[in-house]
C-alpha cells in the first residue's frame, strides 16, 4: 500500500468513527442489530430521528422535496412519506433528476428473517417499495440477508436462517410484487472488491466490531454492500456500472450505506440514494421497536384476529389519561398512543385519522375505542394478507429467485 493509500484509508476511517454508531446519540443506541432510546435520569425516551438526522449526516424530507416528487411523478405522496414515516434521505433529489431525464435506476432493500413470519415493522419498506415501483416502473432487487442472522442471531442454525428465508419470499411475493420486474436472492459478485475496500480498523469504526466479533462478521457488511452495485446482477444490467440505485430502509441499517457511498467512487459506481424509515414501534411504546425474538412486543403476518385483539387490549400502551374521568376532563395523547400511532401506518384516510386523534384529545374518544379502531384495521390488513399469502406457490418463489427467469427490465450496454 502506498502513502497516499494508507493517507486516504486513515481518512475514512476517521471519518466513519466520527459517524459510528457504536457512539451514542444522546445515549441513543440505534445499529443494525439493537434500536433502543436514550436512558435520561433511569428513564428510557423515545427515538430521537432529529438527533439521528444530525448525527448520521442526513436530510429531512420536507415539504419541498415532497412538492417535486408529486410535481415530476404525478403521483400524490404515499402515505409514508406525507406522514413522516419515512422521514429521511440522501440523495432524493438525484433520482428524481435521473427520472425526469428519463435515465435507468433500481431499487433495493432487503431482509434478513430470523423467524419463520414478517411482522408488521417488517412489511414497511416492502410495502413502501412496490408502490414506489409501481410509481417509477424500475426494477427491485432483494437480498436475503440470511447469512447476517446466522452470524449475528445466537442459536439459529444456517439451515434454519435459509428455511425462513424461502418463507420470506412467499410473504414478499403476496405484496403483489411480480417476478418479471423483480429479483430475489443471495448476491456475491464484488464482493472481493468491496472487501478490499475496507479495512478492519473502518468496520470497528462503523459497526462496533470487536477483537472477539469472528471474522465473518466483519466481512459481512461485504456482502450487504454488493447489491448496491449494477454490476452485480449482470443477467440483469449488463455490465454497466453508472446505474443508481434507490434503497428504502429503516434508519438502523444507513451505516452500510455510508460505509458504501464513501468506497463506491473508488470502486467506480455512483453513490446508492436513501429513503429512511422511523421505527413501526413495539406494542409497549415508542422506546423500541417490535422484536421477532418478544412475541408479546410485535402483531404478525401469521397472528389470528383473536390474537391480534387480544395483543392490542391487552399491550397497547396508552396516551390516555389514567382514568376515564380524567380522559373525559384532560383528553389523550394520540403521538404517544401505540393504537393510533398504528393506524397511521395503514390507513390511508387523512380526514379520518385528524378526526380521531381530535376526539382523542377532547376525551370524546377513549383509550378503550381507540383501540377497537386499530384491531379492526390491523386485522382486515392481516387477513387479507393471509390470503393472498395463501396462493403464492414454490414455483412462484422459484420464479423471484431464479436471475435467469424472463424479466422486461434488462438494460444492455448500449443503453
Amino acid at each position: 500500500m502506498t502513502n497516499e493509500e494508507s493517507v486516504q484509508v486513515s481518512e475514512l476511517s476517521q471519518k466513519v468513527s466520527d459517524m459510528s454508531v457504536d457512539q451514542s446519540v444522546a445515549e441513543q443506541k440505534i445499529t443494525p442489530w439493537e434500536v433502543e432510546g436514550a436512558v435520561v435520569d433511569g428513564v428510557q425516551m423515545s427515538v430521537d430521528y432529529d438527533k439521528l438526522i444530525q448525527k448520521f449526516g442526513t436530510r429531512h424530507i420536507d415539504q419541498e422535496l415532497l412538492d417535486r416528487f408529486e410535481r415530476v411523478t404525478g403521483h400524490k405522496p404515499h402515505l409514508f412519506l406525507r406522514r413522516g414515516i419515512f422521514f429521511s434521505h440522501r440523495d432524493m433529489n438525484a433520482i428524481l433528476d435521473r427520472y425526469e431525464k428519463k435515465k435507468p435506476f433500481y431499487l433495493y432493500t432487503g431482509r434478513g428473517p430470523s423467524k419463520g413470519s414478517m411482522h408488521l415493522g417488517h412489511m414497511l419498506p416492502f410495502i413502501f417499495c412496490k408502490w414506489l415501483q409501481d410509481v417509477f416502473d424500475v426494477p427491485l432487487v432483494i437480498q436475503l440477508t440470511d447469512d447476517e442472522k446466522f452470524l449475528f442471531k445466537q442459536g439459529l442454525s444456517l439451515d434454519e436462517a435459509y428455511k425462513y428465508s424461502k418463507s420470506t419470499v412467499k410473504e414478499i411475493a403476496a405484496l403483489g410484487y411480480k417476478p418479471e420486474k423483480t429479483f430475489i436472492g443471495q448476491f456475491y459478485k464484488n464482493i472481493i472488491k468491496i472487501s478490499k475496500s475496507i479495512t478492519g480498523s473502518t468496520a470497528k469504526a462503523v459497526f462496533g466490531f470487536t477483537d472477539t466479533d469472528c471474522v465473518g462478521r466483519m466481512f459481512y457488511p461485504c456482502i450487504q454492500i454488493a447489491p448496491c452495485f449494477s454490476t452485480s446482477f449482470p443477467a440483469l444490467f449488463g455490465s454497466k456500472k453508472d446505474i443508481p440505485c434507490l434503497i428504502p430502509c429503516g434508519i438502523d441499517q444507513d451505516p452500510y450505506f455510508r460505509l458504501t457511498r464513501d468506497i463506491s467512487v473508488k470502486l467506480g459506481h455512483p453513490k446508492p440514494a436513501l429513503l429512511h424509515s422511523k421505527f413501526l414501534p413495539a406494542l409497549q411504546g415508542s422506546k423500541s421497536k417490535m422484536s421477532s425474538s418478544v412475541d408479546n412486543t410485535a402483531i404478525f403476518t401469521t397472528d389470528t384476529p383473536a390474537q391480534i385483539k387480544n395483543k392490542i387490549n391487552r399491550y397497547a400502551f396508552s396516551g390516555g389519561a389514567d382514568t376515564l374521568e380524567l380522559h373525559r376532563l384532560h383528553g389523550g395523547n394520540p403521538d404517544i398512543d401505540v393504537a393510533y400511532q398504528y393506524m397511521c401506518y395503514f390507513v390511508d384516510d387523512d380526514e379520518l385519522l385528524d378526526k380521531l386523534a381530535d376526539e382523542y384529545r377532547k376525551g370524546t374518544l377513549t383509550t378503550g375505542e381507540m383501540k377497537q379502531h386499530s384491531i379492526k384495521v390491523i386485522q382486515e390488513f392481516v387477513s387479507e394478507f393471509q390470503a393472498k399469502l395463501a396462493k403464492i406457490t414454490d414455483q412462484d418463489v422459484a420464479n423471484f429467485m431464479d436471475p435467469n427467469y424472463p424479466r422486461t427490465f434488462y438494460f444492455s450496454d448500449s443503453i
